[in-house]
């Protein structure tokens, strides 16, 4: 299935960081289309959800490979660098790319939540002629303009997918994850990661620090710290960095973006703050991001 390297551009691609996906964390976006291969691996602040319509595609993810073909469907966290690399021509997929705040609305086992968010893939091939009508509406209701058809649509595609528990599925990853760190938490925690993120959402550009968080749920810092690296494999300051790293890419897609403007729009404190931060995760510096991006056009 794998192509030659040098017939790759031959192909309609997709440019990592010219859309708004990378850009804007806290958008809910849904799709029903043909992909692109990806020139490069991207990530986004989003679990996403893909369903494959017909074809095959492959991913590179973050530790390890994956191939669907038509009738699979797939839920991977987007914050770890991923890539489709390679496609049939009749591809066709659908999905959506979901914010934590409506990840963590969805009731399934908390194993699978944590080794989701610490880069496994969940894979399963239990779908059914009502899976390609289904995301093809909530596509459209999405798409339509209708605050309520849309809710309804994200309504729909949560409980879709905690129907996965119930189903055959297999987490696929390179590097398997202890089950105790998984261990199940009651419904009142899974409350308060959604509360935490809830407030991170709405004030990721402001000046906050796990006090402010903790607060928001009405819970002690140092638990809330505990909580939040239990449920997502993350610290708090590592996901307000990854929200404020998907912003930033959004401001630097424009030609005309000032490095330390970003920087500091992005709730960055300092130039070097956001240099680390961004070269870390992206593999290259802000300014290089911005020219690739912005040459790209």
């Amino acid at each position: 299935m794998k192509l030659a390297e040098s017939k790759m551009p031959e192909r309609p691609f997709y440019q990592p960081g010219a859309s708004s996906v990378e850009g804007l964390p806290l958008l809910l976006q849904m799709f029903h289309t043909n992909p692109l291969v990806m020139l490069k691996p991207h990530w986004h602040a989003q679990v996403e959800v893909n369903f494959i319509v017909r074809g095959s595609v492959h991913y590179r993810m973050n530790d390890h490979e994956i191939s669907l073909s038509a009738g699979e469907m797939c839920l991977f966290w987007g914050g770890l660098p991923h890539q489709m690399d390679d496609l049939s021509d009749d591809a066709i997929y659908a999905g959506a790319h979901l914010p934590l705040v409506h990840f963590f609305r969805l009731h399934l086992p908390t194993d699978i939540r944590h080794r989701l968010m610490t880069g496994a893939t969940l894979v399963t091939s239990a779908t059914d002629q009502s899976d390609n009508h289904n995301f093809e509406r909530w596509n459209r209701y999405a798409r339509s303009g209708d605050q309520a058809k849309a809710e309804h649509a994200v309504n729909e595609l949560l409980l879709r997918l905690e129907r996965v528990r119930f189903e055959p599925y297999r987490l696929v990853s390179a590097t398997p994850t202890d089950q105790e760190t998984g261990s199940p938490f009651d419904q009142q925690s899974s409350r308060n990661v959604g509360r935490m993120c809830d407030f991170i959402a709405e004030n990721f550009l402001y000046d906050i620090d796990c006090v402010n968080i903790a607060a928001a749920a009405d819970i002690h810092p140092k638990y809330a710290m505990s909580l939040f690296k239990k449920s997502t494999g993350m610290t708090l300051n590592e996901y307000v960095n990854l929200l404020r790293l998907s912003y930033a890419q959004a401001l630097l897609m424009h030609q005309d973006a000032n490095v330390l403007r970003v920087a500091m729009d992005s709730g960055f404190g300092s130039l070097s703050a956001f240099n680390k931060s961004f070269r870390k995760l992206a593999g290259m510096s802000p300014s290089d991001f911005r020219r690739g991006v912005t040459g790209a056009r």
